[in-house]
């Protein structure tokens, strides 16, 4: 752990704020590179070191050795704050290249999603589910290379067994089971990574509503996921397969990430990759 982030880093501009901090870029003073810290203030009312710590040590779990997910170079703390020094990923996350792109065709959407589900994949089988998977978490690095990020609701879980509890993410991507505060095993994160797929195609999620009660109503109801056709002109019958199964409200039944990335549309679509 670093001694003092103010002597060690010059703070730069705000670039976003989460659930439980806020992110800014930052410079270090001996080398001139450039990261991303997300400062969690001790003082707010969301604060509590157990989490934070927990966070810290799922990132560096996650990053180890990982091309998907953030790094974590440093940590600093004072009475304060915590800082944690993150690789900096320039350019707009997902959320902001679908505000400004609009639908995706499917081979684009079947190559965000592939890497998505290989970061999902990886974190799984080093027994951590993300649980708040969603496009504002989508980072890109320097290279184009999709990241995972925040891992402020992350979770270790054994495998095999539904032994994750407590109703965390948000809303429009979140599980059923989740929402209504039932144990649940990783393939959370499946469910949530078919809802950004369905939305990558469609520019529209899934289950709407005016507020999150609404949408939380709307996913736990449990109507079967519709394809408009405003929305899906011409979706192939592969793309609606893989959403279907993924969003599949059977947790036993629904698609872990290792089956995503073997369904038969994540294959064909790798074809028309250059």
């Amino acid at each position: 752990m670093g001694e003092s982030f103010d002597l060690d880093y010059r703070l730069g501009e705000r670039l976003g704020r989460g659930q439980f901090g806020t992110v800014y870029k930052c410079v270090s003073v001996s080398t001139g590179e450039e990261f991303a810290v997300k400062i969690i203030d001790k003082f707010s009312g969301c604060f509590d070191r157990r989490f934070v710590y927990s966070e810290i040590k799922i990132t560096l779990l996650a990053a180890s050795k990982n091309q998907r997910s953030v790094q974590i170079h440093q940590v600093y703390e004072d009475i304060t704050a915590v800082y944690l020094i993150l690789d900096l990923c320039v350019g707009p996350d997902l959320f902001d290249r679908i505000a400004s792109h609009g639908s995706f065709y499917e081979n684009e959407a079947a190559a965000i999603i592939t890497e998505l589900v290989e970061a999902i994949a990886e974190c799984h089988r080093r027994g951590i589910a993300h649980r708040d998977i969603k496009p504002e978490n989508i980072l890109f690095g320097s290279n184009g290379r999709l990241l995972l990020a925040d891992f402020g609701c992350a979770a270790l879980f054994e495998k095999g067994e539904r032994s994750l509890k407590g109703k965390v993410g948000t809303a429009a991507y979140a599980a059923p089971e989740v929402l209504a505060g039932q144990n649940y095993d990783e393939k959370v994160d499946v469910w949530s990574a078919g809802v950004v797929l369905y939305l990558l195609l469609g520019w529209t999620l899934p289950f709407n509503g005016e507020s999150v009660e609404e949408i939380e109503a709307a996913v736990k109801k449990g109507d079967p996921v519709c394809f408009p056709k405003e929305f899906f002109p011409g979706l192939s019958p592969g793309a609606e397969d893989l959403i279907e199964q993924m969003l599949g409200r059977d947790p036993a039944k629904r698609l872990s990430a290792e089956q995503v990335l073997r369904h038969p549309w994540i294959t064909e679509m790798s074809k028309t990759w250059v």
